[in-house]
């Protein structure tokens, strides 16, 4: 028997096992192949409904469905937390002791923010890249008065263009609140305001027609709650009534505890085939890799697609040798009842276009169906 485990149920584990028992569903009847999803909760959650939670445009409801409920039936779930992978043995060692024995490993871990890396950030600032932090920012909005909001960024970070989208949706908030002489204030780790220049660029010229401040080449070092100032390692001191904090983001603690990945706990990946560099039976996608491409969900959607197609090519024999190209797209709220969106992969760069309604509407479409994407039937 073929055994194929997938460490992390989120939208990389879930589109490569559904993608795998649809492919492989006589070889998994026959008893010649097994495909296993290993998730520390029961609970799937589509994570970029944190950012309209903040707005309280979202209910946790709307993000979270059953992990069993987005899988193939054919596929094992087991929920519980990994303690780490045990290469030698080629099996998931699970904080109980059991061992999951694998042919084929999918690590789909995911990435966390880190606010504990920034003295002062976790008692003085706001983040919405959890659930419970999007629901604290939406508490903390509503009983705003008005003043200065800082969004302050590092890097690395997933969902890459979302630190711009809340930018521009809570000047937009503030507008239609009657706040418009409130100040929004900017502030990015390099030396333009995204790491993608087109992007950058783009946001510059609406940033400037939003009446929104920015800096950068500022690199949050501690946040001193009591003054409300944040510090940067350059020496630069801003003050903030509300302060929304993008941290910078780190794998998760299990790749640590295996010793797979960097300073980081990336997981040194090959660009092309997502296998673990010096490790032909182990794949990885999505934010746990260190490719040098944005941690966003549609990365591990298309990832997934290469990953299926080469575990279901080499267990029947095959080579495995689809490539992935670096293909990404991210929409892009603008506030305003707006949105745009960039793709662009390996060789092309992004090219953002003017924010219409039609394509705002389509983002709100997509949350909703990303039910049927996950469980693999889009």
């Amino acid at each position: 028997m073929t055994r194929v485990v997938l460490l992390g149920g989120g939208v990389g584990g879930s589109m490569v096992s559904n993608q795998l028992a649809r492919q492989l569903k006589s070889e998994i009847l026959r008893g010649e192949v097994e495909i296993t999803v290993i998730n520390e909760s029961d609970v799937h959650v589509y994570q970029p409904y944190f950012l309209y939670m903040a707005f309280d445009q979202a209910v946790p409801a709307d993000a979270q469905r059953p992990e069993r409920s987005v899988l193939n039936h054919l596929i094992k779930l087991v929920v519980g937390h990994a303690e780490r992978v045990d290469r030698d043995a080629n099996a998931v060692v699970m904080g109980d002791g059991t061992k999951i024995p694998y042919d084929y490993l999918v690590i789909a871990t995911g990435s966390r923010p880190a606010p504990e890396t920034i003295p002062g950030l976790v008692e003085g600032g706001h983040i919405f890249y959890t659930q419970e932090g999007a629901l604290k920012l939406r508490d903390a909005l509503a009983e705003f008065k008005g003043g200065r909001i800082v969004v302050t960024v590092g890097v690395p970070h997933k969902c890459p263009v979302a630190p711009v989208e809340f930018t521009l949706m809570v000047r937009d908030w503030l507008n239609n609140r009657g706040m418009q002489s409130s100040e929004v204030f900017y502030t990015y780790p390099i030396g333009r305001l995204h790491s993608l220049e087109p992007v950058a660029n783009w946001a510059s010229g609406v940033f400037q027609e939003r009446n929104i401040n920015s800096q950068v080449f500022f690199n949050t070092e501690s946040v001193d709650p009591e003054k409300k100032t944040i510090t940067s390692l350059e020496g630069d001191t801003v003050s903030y009534d509300l302060l929304v904090a993008i941290p910078p983001h780190m794998g998760q603690d299990v790749i640590k505890r295996s010793g797979l990945g960097d300073a980081g706990n990336w997981i040194p990946t090959d660009r092309y085939s997502l296998q673990m560099e010096g490790a032909d039976n182990i794949y990885v996608l999505g934010d746990a890799t260190n490719l040098p491409i944005s941690k966003a969900g549609s990365t591990a959607h298309f990832e997934a697609d290469v990953v299926s197609s080469n575990l279901v090519n080499r267990i029947r024999g095959g080579r495995g040798s689809v490539r992935y190209d670096g293909k990404v797209f991210c929409f892009i709220e603008a506030g305003n009842d707006e949105a745009t969106y960039i793709k662009f992969d390996y060789q092309h760069p992004p090219k953002p276009q003017a924010p219409t309604e039609m394509i705002h509407l389509y983002k709100l479409a997509f949350n909703k169906m990303y039910w049927l994407s996950a469980a693999g039937i889009l």
